[in-house]
């Protein structure tokens, strides 16, 4: 997707922009639906559009020998952003147990924003299955690309740091 999607919490407005279909940042406010070619897109009727868990910017002292961002910070934005999804979800601290599947894509350079997005996969008893996916706005041509994805499965903990049960969905 080249298109650049941004998602500050709030309601989401569209307008066509040189062939382009773009997410504007802007409160609800009713005014900015009766301007000519801008229409209302709300999070449910889109799935372009989604929450990130983490958004960070790649910098010069994140690279490896070659001059890409380094994997294992990439890894490390991306656990977090797991971590910050389980512990939401289990209402506890969360501790990560297992990293399945990871796939490198493309390379992620200096002066990217790295988003992280979750999806919950598996709930068992003290466990939380969540598969990652990071994108990379390049920061120069601000395309997005998918440049990593991977599952992560993180354990509750209770307060004397042993395995406690996840709440039920409401």
């Amino acid at each position: 997707m080249s298109d650049t999607f941004f998602d500050t919490g709030q309601n989401f407005y569209h307008c066509p922009w040189r062939d382009k279909f773009h997410i504007v940042i802007a409160p609800a406010m009713p005014e900015f639906q009766k301007l000519k070619g801008w229409g209302f897109v709300t999070k449910s009727e889109s799935t372009a559009i989604r929450d990130a868990a983490v958004r960070t910017l790649a910098m010069p002292a994140d690279t490896n020998s070659a001059g890409d961002i380094f994997g294992g910070w990439l890894m490390s934005q991306m656990d977090i952003a797991g971590e910050i999804t389980a512990r939401q979800r289990a209402q506890a601290r969360v501790v990560t147990v297992a990293v399945d599947g990871m796939e490198f894509h493309q390379p992620v350079y200096v002066g990217d924003v790295v988003s992280c997005y979750t999806k919950i996969m598996r709930t068992g008893k003290s466990s939380l299955t969540i598969h990652i996916e990071a994108v990379a706005m390049r920061g120069i041509t601000g395309e997005s690309v998918k440049v990593t994805e991977g599952t992560f499965v993180y354990v509750a903990l209770d307060k004397n740091g042993r395995p406690c049960p996840v709440p039920a969905m409401n």
